[in-house]
């Protein structure tokens, strides 16, 4: 498999891209897909397809450097003929049928610095976490690695602790099959 710009081979089995410019979204999808997939002229033609009328389009930075919303990350993962699928952050971790789901995309508060200073904005930030030969992996394109989580049990202490900080939003990355059945939510 071959590595994009910026990917980090570590471990030899878990593809990650790591941070450029505003384009976390976009290593959001290819780190949850395990390949490159999409790149920044991908995404924008999804904005462009999203709001074609529109000479300042609100589903990317105005710089034109990323910073990609929810709705650009949607329809690229329907072209896939996949689905996300919003976490309600009020059920139980325990209902979250892991097995059935193939990724999660969070939206995250991210602080803004320049240089050392860090400064009192907070922007958002998008992170991939995905099953690699049956550990979890914490695929932020901000680390210089993949973090193992472990097991089923690291993935939902780690998701149970981005919620808890609150402003935190998951998305379920399934198959349109499970989206359809609603087979990602536990009923037992």
């Amino acid at each position: 498999m071959s590595q994009a710009p910026g990917a980090q081979p570590n471990p030899p089995s878990v593809y990650h891209e790591r941070q450029r410019l505003e384009l976390c979204a976009v290593h959001a999808l290819n780190n949850v897909l395990q390949q490159q997939l999409f790149s920044q002229e991908a995404a924008d033609e999804i904005c462009k397809r999203l709001a074609p009328d529109s000479r300042l389009n609100p589903h990317r930075s105005l710089l034109g450097t990323g910073n990609y919303d929810v709705n650009v990350i949607m329809a690229a993962l329907q072209g896939l003929g996949l689905a996300a699928v919003w976490w309600d952050r009020r059920r139980p971790l325990s209902q979250l049928a892991l097995p059935q789901v193939l990724g999660l995309i969070l939206n995250l508060p991210s602080p803004v610095s320049l240089g050392l200073l860090s400064l009192p904005l907070r922007r958002r930030h998008w992170v991939a976490l995905r099953q690699v030969d049956g550990v979890y992996y914490n695929l932020d394109s901000k680390l210089r690695a993949p973090e193992a989580l472990g097991n089923e049990d690291g993935v939902r202490a780690f998701l149970a602790a981005a919620l808890a900080q609150g402003l935190c939003e998951v998305l379920l990355v399934v198959t349109k099959e499970v989206e359809e059945k609603g087979c990602w939510l536990r009923t037992d």
